[in-house]
């Protein structure tokens, strides 16, 4: 009999011909691609560790019986679907099959179509398995995550492990950052990498960019005529990227009464534009940046708590890059490599003090910042390097020639402080008030300014 190449393989284990004929032409007949066998070893060989199909075996065999099945193919792998066909005294040995990993066992006699729902739900299992190994081979792999999140740093590494592990689910997820660090690239990886990727859109919108008084229209859209000049229907960001990925950057930005929408729009996976009553269905997955505590705005009124335990499902916390200051020639390097290859230049090599000066600079806009100076290093006129401009951006050039000079001075200082009243004070807010003695409304205003999120600073574990 034919079988559909691209099938769901059955390999199914019984010595009795009568019951190993039926069962193998009855799961045919169904749409699976299945193989009947006498004895256990000939299916075992078949068994690869991305085997894509199903292991269904009888458990009274001689020479090796269900159980030692079910142990040598977990062996093989420990994720795959193994069903147990067990005689009515075996009941009890198929309940201990299962908590050593079988997947489900059936009792003689059964009807057919029960076997077959039981092995279209290994089936549907064993496929999401694989597909998730596959996301994270082509993540780890070449060109992958290690390309788009790049750097050596422990914190780094631990950044890539955990938005793997999240890109393969569709669960909400609020990224902490500092103004700079790359929280949309996070975003992007986090859609990329999962299974939104290939069939879905990645909309980004940056919350603090969007007047409060088009807020609405803009991420729910509009009906022709819901307010003077709108001539015609529009879409809103959360439709547009409904299949996809939907980006919220700055999120503490958002107004309260749009915060209110969007918490019912997440809950009831429709949206209404404005100006129409009719329910729109939307199927998108939620990713929110923030550079400050939005549980602290919430305890201030300035932030639903509600919409904020919705997005904090899972949390990704980018490093600031001071903190990782192993990874700044290296991220130099690409960016120069990048800035030479589109402006058709030759990339100029590093001087030792130029690696010096890199390492001594604090880095106050992140990734941003340096992007910024490996551009300018790139197009640049001289031989200064990186340590003139550098040199040139903080005790004249730019600087100097600004009327706020004075002004960005006292600002590196306050937000220097504060970093160090939050380290000291291990995140918490209310012993850094205490000892730089300002009230909580000024040091959030401060925090948020600087881009300053008390996590960062909270004991690890």
């Amino acid at each position: 009999m034919k079988t559909d190449p691209l099938a769901t393989p059955v390999l199914f284990i019984d010595d009795e011909l009568a019951m190993r004929v039926s069962v193998t032409q009855w799961l045919q007949l169904a749409g699976f691609a299945a193989q009947g066998f006498e004895t256990p070893q000939p299916a075992l060989d078949l068994l690869t560790p991305d085997f894509p199909g199903v292991l269904v075996t009888d458990v009274r065999m001689p020479r090796m019986d269900g159980m030692a099945v079910l142990e040598r193919a977990l062996e093989r792998d420990a994720d795959l679907p193994v069903i147990l066909v067990t005689g009515h005294g075996d009941v009890a040995l198929a309940v201990e099959a299962m908590r050593r990993g079988a997947y489900d066992f059936i009792e003689k006699p059964f009807e057919p179509d029960h076997l077959v729902a039981v092995i279209r739900r290994a089936a549907e299992k064993r496929r999401l398995v694989l597909e998730n190994r596959g996301l994270r081979r082509r993540a780890a792999g070449g060109g992958g995550i290690d390309s788009k999140l790049i750097g050596t740093s422990p914190a780094i590494a631990e950044l890539r492990r955990d938005l793997i592990d999240l890109a393969a689910t569709s669960a909400s997820v609020l990224i902490h950052g500092e103004t700079g660090t790359g929280k949309e690239l996070v975003a992007r990886c986090l859609h990329d990498f999962g299974p939104r990727g290939a069939k879905g859109a990645f909309v980004a919108v940056n919350c603090g960019a969007i007047p409060d008084s088009m807020a609405e229209s803009e991420l729910f859209g509009h009906e022709p005529g819901a307010f003077t000049g709108a001539t015609q229907r529009r879409a809103g960001k959360l439709e547009h990227s409904s299949g996809g990925t939907l980006f919220l950057d700055e999120i503490e930005s958002m107004p309260l009464a749009i915060q209110v929408k969007l918490l019912r729009a997440l809950q009831e996976r429709t949206i209404e534009r404005l100006g129409s009553n009719k329910q729109v269905p939307v199927d998108l997955r939620l990713v929110a940046a923030t550079k400050i505590d939005l549980l602290d705005l919430s305890e201030e009124g300035r932030f639903r708590a509600d919409l904020y335990y919705r997005l904090n499902v899972a949390e990704l916390h980018i490093p600031p890059l001071r903190t990782r200051t192993e990874d700044i020639p290296l991220l130099f390097d690409y960016f120069t490599a990048e800035f030479a290859t589109r402006h058709g230049r030759e990339p100029r090599p590093l001087e030792p003090a130029d690696i010096d000066a890199l390492l001594a600079h604090d880095w106050p806009g992140n990734v941003r910042e340096l992007r910024n100076l490996a551009e300018r290093h790139v197009l640049s006129v001289g031989r200064s390097g990186v340590a003139g401009l550098l040199r040139r951006r903080t005790l004249g050039g730019e600087a100097a020639a600004s009327p706020r000079a004075l002004a960005d001075q006292v600002d590196a200082f306050e937000k220097r402080v504060i970093e160090q009243a939050l380290d000291r004070c291990k995140g918490d807010i209310k012993s850094v008030m205490d000892l730089l003695d300002i009230p909580r409304r000024t040091l959030n205003e401060k925090m948020a300014r600087h881009g300053l999120d008390r996590t960062r600073f909270l004991p690890k574990g």
